[in-house]
């Protein structure tokens, strides 16, 4: 007796960037719609693409467009329906974004820190730090943060571009391009990295706004998928990254700014230290705050407060500052 054909119905249209880490956060973000709903895993289709910022490697991203050079296809699908929703790093997401379009889920943020990861000690976890760096050492990376904090505890050090997919910077490190490198914590362990590098402690080494977290969107209008998406939204980790955001858009800053910033959710309020720095790392300004979740006024006042202590090296890098 033939047996009856299965038809599988596409519930879903995630779309996401093309790169190994991106795939790996929209694996797990399909994962998660699955198991909250009860679907086969072929009811959410993974559409990618190879977005502007993975096809320009030699300017730094600052230079080309910023992070809008990681987003402006998946928007573009999005608009015109090729797809129901977008995974991104939420780090790499522009602070303003487009009205039609809404953050829907956050999920649960994973390690927030830094790992440095040294040239003649990749694989063990315990042999690089800042202190391991030689005189004069060679850090490679593109991101202004980065630099500025390298220089600021180890103003000997000499900071060149580094872009590429965690694989790329790794091959170049290995090659001898640069003496050390920094990796986010949360890529190296979705791509089953985690004993690459040493984790940098945040007490004395801030993480970028948003790092570690996974966000979905969808158009805002899009009653049936933002329900969909409402099932795998993680409120504790939501609350930590839209404070984090919150500041970077009080700031007004831009992809040439240099600001570490950690928010710790520890129930009905949230611990918020913050940096700015300026772009040789001469200068830094540091700053604390304890608000309720949700309070957008809260990172809105630090933000007003760092830029009132800062020099003009740094207030020139916020728009908040002009």
């Amino acid at each position: 007796m033939t047996q009856p054909v299965k038809i599988q119905i596409v519930r879903l249209r995630l779309g996401t960037r093309a790169s190994p880490l991106a795939m790996a956060q929209a694996h797990e973000t399909r994962a998660r719609l699955c198991r909250a709903h009860g679907w086969d895993e072929s009811a959410v289709e993974l559409v990618p693409v190879i977005a502007s910022g993975d096809k320009v490697l030699d300017r730094p991203l600052a230079d080309i467009g910023g992070k809008a050079l990681w987003t402006k296809e998946l928007d573009q699908w999005l608009d015109d329906g090729t797809i129901d929703a977008a995974v991104h790093s939420l780090k790499d997401v522009e602070t303003i974004r487009p009205p039609q379009l809404l953050i829907a889920a956050v999920l649960p943020r994973a390690d927030k820190r830094d790992r440095l990861v040294l040239r003649q000690a990749q694989d063990d976890r315990s042999a690089a730090t800042l202190t391991d760096l030689p005189p004069g050492a060679v850090i490679g990376t593109s991101a202004p943060r980065r630099a500025a904090q390298v220089l600021h505890l180890r103003p000997d050090c000499r900071v060149v571009m580094f872009r590429g997919n965690v694989a790329t910077r790794l091959a170049k490190l290995a090659a001898g391009e640069v003496d050390a490198t920094f990796l986010a914590a949360a890529g190296l362990e979705r791509l089953g990295q985690d004993k690459v590098g040493h984790a940098l402690d945040p007490a004395h080494w801030l993480p970028a706004p948003a790092q570690g977290a996974i966000a979905i969107e969808c158009r805002s209008d899009d009653a049936r998928v933002r329900e969909l998406l409402g099932a795998i939204d993680h409120a504790p980790s939501r609350a930590e990254v839209m404070a984090e955001r919150a500041l970077l858009a009080a700031l007004g800053g831009g992809c040439h700014s240099a600001i570490g910033v950690l928010c710790d959710n520890d129930g009905d309020a949230l611990a918020m230290r913050a940096a700015l720095f300026s772009p040789d790392g001469s200068e830094r300004v540091e700053g604390t705050a304890r608000f309720a979740v949700g309070d957008a006024d809260g990172p809105a006042l630090l933000g007003q407060d760092l830029l009132a202590r800062s020099s003009a090296a740094i207030r020139t890098l916020f728009g908040a500052g002009k």
